[in-house]
């Protein structure tokens, strides 16, 4: 029994770490991917070594099983808790709601706006660049003002000029 919790325990850790990996790399922070690659080797070697040497019971498979589930699990929550990088937030509002990208502005954020042809008429378009970790109370303080906004976020891969850019070289 024992074995089956190490094998479990193991591979949650070495999931979660290969999960972390994959996302550093993705961001493009290559030094700590790298870095961390190393732990996850070390981790994924002492684990194979458990589990070659026990293959002959199905609870152990098992256990390999739901380690591997529970580490993309928590390897994606962590990254979650991280928040790496930044979002950009378009709004689409009523076009009546003109004060949003001042009340914005006031909370720190960088704001472009523009007013656009919608279906049923004018509407405010608002471009925001957010840093991940800060999305949420972005999201918050746009639906006090404009609560039926459409609203859509992405990550953007590439900076280069404007308002932002200039922070982020800081």
């Amino acid at each position: 029994m024992w074995t089956a919790l190490s094998i479990v325990a193991i591979n949650i850790a070495y999931v979660s770490a290969f999960t972390l990996r994959l996302i550093l790399v993705i961001k493009g922070r290559r030094g700590a991917a790298s870095l961390l690659s190393m732990v996850e080797v070390f981790i994924y070697l002492a684990g194979l070594d458990l589990v070659l040497r026990n293959l002959s019971d199905p609870l152990h498979m098992i256990a390999y099983c739901v380690g591997f589930g529970a580490g993309v699990y928590l390897g994606s929550r962590i990254e979650e808790y991280l928040a790496l990088g930044y979002s950009v937030v378009q709004v689409i509002a009523d076009s009546m709601i003109v004060s949003l990208p001042d009340k914005l502005r006031a909370h720190g954020y960088g704001v472009t706006s523009w007013l656009a042809d919608g279906k049923d008429g004018k509407r405010l378009v608002m471009q925001v660049l957010v840093k991940r970790s800060n999305e949420k109370k972005l999201l918050d303080s746009i639906m006090t003002v404009a609560p039926r906004a459409f609203v859509i976020s992405h990550e953007p891969r590439n900076f280069r000029g404007g308002f932002w850019a200039k922070m982020i070289q800081r």
